[in-house]
């Protein structure tokens, strides 16, 4: 992206703070960029959790992404709900859009994974604009902040981790995102495969025993078959997932980076999913370049 490009936010999931969206637009205008908001991004439907309706929040997403004069659709925050307008979205004329920006992490993990497959974009998994990571009333997080930029204007930097689970090298395009997301979508049309891929996990809240539970729906789903390497991000209250995340995820034999401040921690630092990954786990480091799948392979 450039300054001058313009920026639509749209609410897929939950219903954004209005004070933290506006600081967070009011960030983004500050980086050049031109923000305008979905028409139902403040949206508030009779299940509370949702920002407004199913075919409000679709429509909102696909109208952006479909606007030729948008160059990114960020999404104002996570919760729940994005993974209910899949099958309400044109995928055809979102494909005839032609590539731009996906922003966004969480929740948006549905929209992530089903934008790589239908539309084959890379998208970027970071901090959100109604979110305190970059819409803090003190200023945005500035590691967080700085690495978003570097990201999304074309110069990402490698994302640190703190453990070797399992060492070596790997190299594949990047996927997956949250894992109760990844799991909830096993046996849907949207059923996740990792095959040639270094995959990203994380999550919040979750009992070590649940964070087992998921893994085994998706080993024995099959979804783990051919995977490269894995890169474990932040897991917020999740006690000491290090024991079940070991236990489930070394016999796959492939190397482990784990430690990564990616996901709902803080600072949030940001990945591209659908472009290509190298772990090295000697510099305890996920680095990754702007290129097409078929490069990866």
């Amino acid at each position: 992206m450039q300054p001058g490009d313009t920026v639509a936010i749209v609410s897929p999931s939950g219903t954004p703070d209005p004070d933290q969206l506006r600081r967070g637009a009011e960030r983004l205008e500050g980086l050049g960029l031109k923000v305008v908001l979905g028409p139902h991004a403040l949206d508030r439907q009779e299940l509370d959790y949702l920002a407004g309706s199913d075919a409000a929040r679709a429509a909102d997403l696909q109208a952006a992404w479909c606007d030729p004069d948008v160059s990114a659709v960020f999404c104002s925050r996570g919760g729940y709900g994005a993974a209910r307008l899949l099958d309400l979205l044109d995928w055809d004329a979102m494909r005839a859009a032609g590539p731009k920006v996906l922003l966004g992490s969480s929740d948006i993990t549905a929209l992530h994974h089903t934008f790589g497959i239908e539309l084959g974009v890379p998208t970027l998994h970071g901090p959100m604009p109604a979110c305190g990571e970059m819409a803090g009333g003190q200023g945005p997080e500035p590691r967080g902040w700085e690495h978003f930029q570097a990201a999304l204007f074309g110069t990402p930097q490698p994302v640190p981790g703190d453990r070797v689970l399992s060492p070596g090298t790997a190299e594949g395009v990047l996927t997956g995102g949250n894992l109760s997301l990844l799991a909830s979508m096993c046996g849907t049309r949207h059923h996740p495969s990792f095959d040639g891929k270094i995959v990203l996990l994380e999550d919040i809240g979750e009992e070590p025993y649940r964070i087992d539970r998921m893994l085994t729906q998706l080993l024995q789903a099959g979804a783990f078959t051919g995977v490269r390497g894995i890169v474990l991000g932040s897991w917020v209250d999740c006690g000491d997932p290090y024991p079940v995340l070991r236990d489930r995820l070394l016999p796959l034999g492939v190397p482990i980076l784990a430690g990564l401040p990616v996901g709902h921690g803080t600072p949030q630092l940001s990945v591209w999913l659908g472009a290509l990954g190298v772990i090295d786990t000697e510099s305890c480091s996920l680095s990754g370049q702007f290129r097409d799948e078929q490069q990866a392979r």
